[in-house]
């Protein structure tokens, strides 16, 4: 099988491709427009893999986007404005890319006879979830640009089913963590500032509470849902490990060797979301379960950025 990656030079689809050609036989395109969030040193290692391909291009440019998918079995869509911070200063990006942009996706996977197509969506769709555990069928109630605008991403991708019959599927991931994020979001940015004797920046009282989800753990989901899940259906991934933004700052300060005083709280972003939960019973229907817990997983990833400063020191120089 061909797979067509969208945004395979950022976080989670570089891993994802990274997956794929470990794990199984099929080769792998990736289509990434190598904006801020993306860049080459991401996929080098996989460079020399005959079954690895990248195209470089802009989702929204539709007939680039036809042409590079033209001649693939599958597309999972990764690609998207994902930092909520920037779309609160300004959302006008995350509305094209992640509304027209998918819009330009569905309407080639449907003109190139794409088989499958996955769209990557997120948990912050349903809002801040006060008790219990949010469910594929329950309302979306979106409360930051970027999070309205995945939440329109997801419509648009399952009206191309329900108009054209594009055999679409939807997921919708808790917050992922692991090797190759960029360090803008919360544990890659506090992970870097500790190893390099800086601070955390912790958001208003800290106990924000997030189900941090390990990369590899949602790859495999994603994967699963590709080869197994309902064409017209969304499945929730998650790890069903809602942490307290403070929880999870300890955990970093221990594995990093730091104390308290590396701690400085800052004012709370507007809108924050309190708490974001999961219920996974339907993608643990297919079969698919977290392999790491939390804590093994946040030390491979400390790990990994102590050992790997080449790759995220010129990101943040670059900042």
């Amino acid at each position: 099988m061909r797979i067509f990656v969208t945004g395979g030079a950022g976080f989670i689809g570089s891993n994802y491709a990274r997956w794929v050609l470990a794990n199984t036989d099929h080769s792998v395109t990736v289509y990434d427009a190598l904006t801020y969030a993306g860049n080459l040193s991401t996929v080098r290692d996989m460079d020399d893999d005959p079954r690895f391909s990248f195209v470089k291009g802009n989702i929204c440019h539709p007939a680039d986007v036809e042409s590079a998918m033209a001649g693939h079995d599958a597309v999972v869509h990764f690609a998207a404005e994902s930092h909520v911070d920037r779309s609160i200063a300004g959302g006008d990006d995350f509305i094209l890319t992640n509304c027209f942009g998918t819009n330009v996706i569905m309407d080639a996977a449907r003109r190139t006879g794409a088989g499958r197509v996955v769209h990557i969506g997120t948990d912050e769709v349903y809002g801040s979830v006060e008790t219990g555990s949010s469910r594929e069928g329950d309302p979306l109630e979106p409360r930051s640009p970027y999070s309205a605008s995945k939440a329109g991403s997801d419509l648009i991708a399952l009206a191309h089913h329900a108009t054209h019959g594009l055999p679409v599927v939807v997921t919708r991931c808790t917050n992922n963590f692991g090797p190759y994020q960029y360090p803008e979001k919360a544990i890659p940015l506090f992970t870097t500032n500790l190893l390099d004797g800086g601070e955390v920046p912790l958001y208003g009282d800290g106990l924000n509470e997030r189900d941090w989800l390990y990369v590899d753990d949602h790859c495999t989901g994603v994967h699963l849902v590709l080869e197994r899940g309902e064409v017209g259906g969304i499945y929730n991934i998650g790890a069903g490990n809602e942490t307290p933004n403070r929880v999870l700052v300890d955990k970093l300060l221990a594995l990093t060797g730091r104390d308290e005083s590396a701690v400085r709280y800052v004012a709370d972003r507007p809108g924050h979301d309190r708490r974001y939960s999961v219920d996974v019973s339907k993608i643990a229907a297919l079969g698919w379960r977290r392999l790491r817990s939390l804590d093994e997983a946040l030390e491979s990833t400390v790990a990994w950025y102590r050992d790997n400063r080449w790759w995220w020191e010129p990101l943040k120089a670059g900042r």
